[in-house]
């Protein structure tokens, strides 16, 4: 493959979404069916890639072809721990972000895990920025809860 045509304009287009659409996949199902839902929307977006051009936002949109194709799967996402060395988090946030609802967890994880602007997490939920805050304030007021509350204060 040289890198040109259709293949290399859509290797192009995986290059420059995948990392974002992957991390919030991830964020919404956890590692492994994020990873999965990552490769649906994809092959999903080759067998559509002639329609690629005219997607306003193609992140958001194939952020909701892979939710779709994975939603027949409720399995609660499973936090792992990394191999490497990560810096100190609370041993128990993975079980409290795992107990928020889906969009809580989605909206906390984009803004304070991946460092996503409200807008741009916004734009991948198919909401308002506004909404993405609601989600966020109400999401850490529980982690707060859950975490403080096991630690008796």
């Amino acid at each position: 493959m040289d890198g040109t045509g259709e293949e290399g304009e859509f290797e192009e287009f995986v290059a420059s979404v995948e990392p974002r659409l992957r991390r919030a996949l991830i964020a919404c199902f956890g590692p492994e069916r994020g990873r999965e839902a990552t490769a649906d929307a994809l092959g999903w977006a080759w067998e559509h890639r002639d329609r690629i051009s005219a997607w306003g936002d193609p992140v958001a949109y194939l952020f909701r072809v892979g939710q779709s194709r994975s939603r027949g799967r409720k399995v609660r996402p499973v936090f792992e721990r990394p191999a490497t060395e990560e810096p100190w988090v609370e041993p128990k946030l993975a079980a409290a972000l795992a107990g928020l609802p889906e969009r809580q967890r989605l909206a906390v994880f984009l803004v304070f895990g991946a460092g996503w602007t409200q807008v741009e997490a916004a734009e991948v939920m198919g909401v308002r920025p506004s909404t993405v805050q609601q989600h966020v304030e109400r999401g850490l007021a529980k982690l707060r809860a859950v975490i403080g509350e096991e630690d008796g204060r």
